[in-house]
């Protein structure tokens, strides 16, 4: 094969990445579109770059290095780097390749002016646009400089600042070459940057273009505040125009200068309104050419516009993709389910077909079509009053769509919209013995599935699942459980306004709900707190369980002296509660059964903290104090005027809370056993895939849609590019953070807290669980890395069940996600921690090993100094 050093930018489009790199690809695709000026030029191939690169073999095994090294280690990677860096610009460019690129120049002029920017085959990616991260030289003049100019952003590639990016998103240094961009020069008289979403809201149909006099460079670099417009349907809706003191211009010579401006011209438009309008036009055009949002750098030439660089905009959270035009308001589904990561597809499919509303998956998220509920009185009514009582920023968010005029039809109510608000309805007896029933019947169905699915394999498997995932929508729509779901949820609402109301008193009902019965989650902390009782007086058993890494181990474990009774206590363990893991909503997510070594330093930390009998001792005095508070909150009523009769509903309602609010978590417990049995059978197949060649890993089944995996397991036959390719995208979209709420415009809406109870500093939250703390943060997103110490207040992104017994450990809680009704308020209460949730960015704000005050009541965490 003939390696070619340099292609022509017409002759270069989309699917020539490999040869001339992203932004290559891009300029020579942006160059084909019909009305795009694109500044004439060359690329000189990544065949020039592997040809420079074998010239120093000693690179290998600084790469090998590189490879090694851990990208928060900032010292490491800047030293080896610039050793790579200085390896490369020290190369001298072979005669072959120096005169290629010198023949291409000689088609420009030689002695003209260009613009020399590196182009690297993982740069301008739909995926990951690798904005900023390597080098762009402006105003190159001459064939030596040139060539100079090719070596450094050949070298750039080892940025520090490209390395760490490559590092984090899981990009192999190796896999990423880099070509180089020459172009002709231009000198405008305005630049800036187009694009054609608005970058902060995340909304489609508004383009947004800051413009600045000179070269584009000055607002890049942050040297001057642009000017800011805002276009949507050709009219310019906002516009904010900055006082610009500064600007860079093109030197005689060459290089770059900056330049004061004159002082009457500073807080002049950049660009004409008109002017403005015509950008943006050109933008869409360019926007439908490349099939989504774009990043865009221009420059205003003579009055007329120059593309100079146009990049996919891969900050924007995707849009649930309908297929009509009409407009969409969408609540996501994992702020409910407590697991805003994304699923792969696998996993999105499995929810989607058990569950009991059409979802609607974007980003690898699964969200909830509302704009129906919203456009009639009645149903916005219902669905703002559950939402905002479950998580308020939910509520604010949808409020503040219903704000954009028009945007939610209006719809005559179809008929009643649930309850008012603030009233408890009792469509079933306050009795015990319906949860008990429930209870039961979510038993039978599970072990009549695993009973029945044992005998199916293939095709046959999977017309079984299906009717399976009809008796998994029964079960969870059977109206007694609703009704014994909201029974208890209801209760809460009421006694925590009434109390408030009557007593003056908040989140009453917080204290009443303490070691409630039936609460599955909470009692799988507990239980763990059992298995540390067995494994305690067992000091080998202790030392051999600190070394574990195996997932093998409880094997091995048998063989200790009091191996045997620790292995039964574990796998006991497990046999309940090793459906549960993170994520469990996503039947892809490892199960403590499949992976129960991530139980052990749990256990551990119990074996470490806890004194025998702590599980028993830990409910009954939860019990004894929700008593107590009972008998507080009865006799104060019993004060009041017409003390009797609110006496008496408020006993009524306490009843009813003890007797159902455990019961909320049983549901989800019952889905996800019934999800590790689909599991189990889907792994069993993918194993026969495997036996037949057909697949590499069994894992590789979680990268399909169950239908997929049908017609894989019907056709014993994949596509191994749309595998690989699905696994690129589920990286991807683990760099981006949901919304809450999300329009079918793109706009990302997180809602907001109206609120000025809070103090100055003060991060603000949703009270969940009363009572105040005060301790160390122990900021964890992985409960795996949990190490934590009586006291530590646990400060998270997210909880779910599996968290649960992480609780009984710590004195407080403090989540990113939550609401009032999620699994870790449920069993905050339970345990009696003070907790508050649905803190934006708390991982972040709150360092890990700062002491800070938890305001449960009040919801809100102070940072202490």
């Amino acid at each position: 094969m003939i390696e070619q050093y340099v292609w022509d930018l017409q002759e270069v489009d989309e699917t020539r990445v490999a040869v001339v790199g992203g932004k290559g690809a891009h300029l020579g695709e942006l160059s084909r579109i019909d009305g795009i000026r694109v500044p004439g030029g060359f690329c000189v191939t990544t065949d020039a770059f592997r040809r420079i690169m074998a010239e120093a073999p000693s690179i290998d095994d600084r790469l090998d290095q590189l490879s090694r090294l851990n990208p928060d280690d900032r010292e490491a990677v800047r030293r080896l780097s610039a050793e790579i860096r200085r390896t490369i610009e020290g190369i001298a460019i072979p005669g072959d390749l120096a005169a290629a690129i010198t023949r291409a120049l000689a088609q420009f002029g030689e002695q003209g002016a260009y613009a020399v920017r590196s182009s690297a085959t993982a740069e301008d990616l739909p995926t990951a646009s690798f904005a900023g991260q390597q080098d762009t030289y402006l105003n190159v003049v001459g064939p030596t400089a040139i060539l100079q100019h090719v070596s450094r952003c050949w070298a750039s590639l080892f940025t520090e600042r490209a390395v760490i990016y490559r590092q984090r998103n899981g990009i192999d240094h190796r896999t990423v070459q880099m070509a180089v961009v020459v172009q002709q020069m231009v000198f405008p008289h305005a630049a800036g940057i187009l694009f054609t979403a608005d970058p902060v809201t995340g909304n489609r149909k508004v383009a947004t273009v800051d413009a600045g006099f000179g070269l584009g460079e000055a607002l890049v670099s942050g040297l001057v505040n642009p000017d800011v417009f805002k276009v949507r349907d050709g009219d310019i809706v906002a516009k904010a125009i900055a006082a610009k003191q500064r600007a860079v211009h093109a030197l005689p010579d060459d290089g770059t200068q900056e330049v004061a401006i004159d002082s009457q011209r500073q807080e002049q438009p950049a660009l004409t309104d008109a002017q403005v309008v015509r950008l943006v036009r050109l933008g869409r055009r360019i926007e439908a050419h490349f099939g989504r949002p774009q990043d865009i750098e221009w420059c205003l030439v003579d009055e007329g516009f120059q593309i100079v660089q146009s990049r996919p905009i891969t900050t924007l959270f995707p849009i649930p993709d309908i297929g009509d035009r009409e407009n969409h308001v969408y609540v996501s589904v994992g702020h409910q389910q407590m697991m805003t990561d994304p699923m792969k597809p696998l996993g999105l499919s499995m929810w989607q077909l058990t569950a009991m509303v059409p979802m609607h998956e974007a980003g690898g998220r699964l969200f909830v079509d509302v704009t129906r509920r919203l456009a009639s009185p009645a149903g916005r009514a219902a669905l703002l009053d559950v939402m905002g009582r479950g998580d308020p920023l939910v509520r604010d968010a949808l409020e503040t769509v219903l704000d954009h005029d028009d945007f939610v039809p209006s719809l005559p109510d179809a008929g009643p919209g649930g309850p008012p608000a603030g009233r408890a309805s009792a469509p079933i007896e306050t009795d015990p013995a319906i949860v008990t029933e429930l209870i039961e019947r979510s038993q039978v169905s599970t072990a009549v599935l695993e009973r029945d699915i044992r005998t199916k394999t293939g095709p046959a498997l999977f017309d079984f699942l299906l009717e399976a995932f009809e008796e998994h929508k029964r079960v969870v729509s059977d109206p007694l459980n609703i009704q014994a779901i909201m029974a208890g949820m209801e209760a809460t609402w009421w006694l925590n306004d009434k109390l408030q109301e009557w007593l003056g008193e908040k989140n009453a009902a917080d204290t009443l709900t303490l070691s409630a019965p039936d609460n599955v989650t909470s009692e799988m902390g507990l239980a763990l707190l059992d298995v540390a009782d067995v494994i305690r007086a067992q000091p080998e058993v202790v030392a051999f369980l600190r070394g574990v890494e195996d997932e093998g181990f409880l094997d091995e474990l048998a063989k200790l002296a009091g191996g045997a009774e620790a292995r039964d206590a574990i796998e006991a363990y497990l046999d309940r509660y090793g459906m549960r893991c993170v994520g469990e909503i996503d039947i892809t997510r490892p199960r403590w059964r499949e992976r129960p070594t991530t139980l052990v330093p749990v256990i551990l930390d119990n074996v470490r903290y806890f004194e025998p009998g702590a599980a028993e001792r830990r409910f009954e005095q939860g019990r004894q104090k929700a008593q107590k508070k009972e008998q507080d909150v009865l006799s104060r009523l019993r004060a009041l005027p017409d003390g009797d009769q609110k006496a008496d509903e408020a006993k009524r309602m306490i009843d009813r809370v003890r007797t159902f609010i455990g019961y909320r978590e049983y549901p989800k417990y019952g889905i996800v056993s019934r999800y590790f049995v689909y599991k189990q059978a889907l792994l069993e197949e993918a194993e026969r895939l495997v036996q037949a060649n057909v697949l590499p890993e069994k894992e590789d089944i979680f990268y399909l849609t169950f239908q997929e995996l049908h017609d894989v397991v019907r056709s014993n036959q994949v596509d191994d590019q749309l595998i690989q390719q699905r696994k690129d995208v589920f990286r991807s979209y683990r760099a981006l953070t949901p919304p809450r709420v999300l329009t079918s415009d793109g706009e990302a809406v997180s809602g907001a807290y109206r609120r000025d109870d809070v103090p100055a500093g003060a991060l603000t939250g949703l009270p969940v669980s009363a009572g105040t703390i005060e301790g160390r943060a122990r900021v964890i997103l992985d409960m795996a890395e949990a190490d934590l110490e009586p006291g530590d207040i646990l400060v998270t992104t997210f909880t779910d069940p599996s968290w649960s017994p992480l609780f009984v450990g710590i004195a407080g809680l403090v989540t990113e996600v939550g609401g009032l009704m999620t699994h870790g308020a449920v069993i905050a209460r339970e345990y009696g921690l003070p907790a508050v949730v649905g803190v934006e960015q708390a991982t972040r704000l709150i360092r890990d090993g700062q002491r800070i005050r938890v305001h449960g009541t009040d919801g809100y965490v102070e940072i202490l100094p």
